[in-house]
C-alpha cells in the first residue's frame, strides 16, 4: 500500500503466513486495498505516530482498526497496546488482538490494557481465513470509531 492516508486496517503480524493468508482473506472481501501491513511492534508505533520511515504521515487519517498479534519482534503487542491505549490521540482506536496465545494472563493483560477485543487464531486455514474476514468487515463497514481528536 503506498498511500498511508487512506488506511483502515493496519495489521501488525510478524509471522508471514498469517499475514499473507489474512491479506488474501481480505482480498476477497474487497478490503486489501485499505490495509497496511507491520512486521514489528516499532514499525506499528511509528506508522500510528508517524515516526522513523513514516514521518510526515497525516495524522489526522487513523486506522479504523488495529489487528494486532502478541508475540512480535522488537516491541512486543502488549506493549504496543499500552502505548496506544495511554496516550490521548489514540487510546479511541480499536484494538483487536488476534493470537495463537491461549494464556489467560495474555487475555487478562489484553483486556487490562483496554483491547477490544481478543481472538485466538483458529489453526484450521479456512476457520482462520472465516475469523479474520469477519473481523475486517464487522471493524471497517459496521462499527463506528469516533474522529481523530486534536494532538
Amino acid at each position: 500500500m503506498s498511500d498511508f492516508n487512506e488506511v483502515e486496517i493496519l495489521l501488525v503480524e510478524d509471522n508471514p503466513e498469517d499475514a499473507e493468508l489474512t491479506m488474501r482473506t481480505f482480498r476477497t472481501r474487497s478490503l486489501a486495498n485499505r490495509v497496511h501491513h507491520v512486521e514489528d511492534g516499532t514499525a506499528a508505533l511509528d506508522f500510528i505516530f508517524g515516526r522513523g520511515q513514516f514521518a510526515g504521515r497525516d495524522l489526522s487519517t487513523r486506522p479504523k482498526v488495529v489487528l494486532l498479534d502478541l508475540k512480535l519482534p522488537k516491541v512486543d503487542g502488549l506493549e504496543v497496546l499500552r502505548v496506544l491505549k495511554a496516550d490521548p490521540r489514540t487510546r479511541d482506536i480499536p484494538v483487536v488482538v488476534i493470537t495463537s496465545s491461549k494464556e489467560d494472563r495474555d487475555l487478562d493483560e489484553a483486556y487490562r490494557l483496554g483491547a477490544n477485543s481478543y481472538v485466538v487464531k483458529p489453526v484450521d486455514f479456512n476457520q482462520f481465513s472465516e475469523a479474520v474476514g469477519q473481523l475486517g468487515l464487522y471493524w471497517v463497514l459496521i462499527n463506528e470509531v469516533p474522529r481523530a481528536t486534536g494532538s
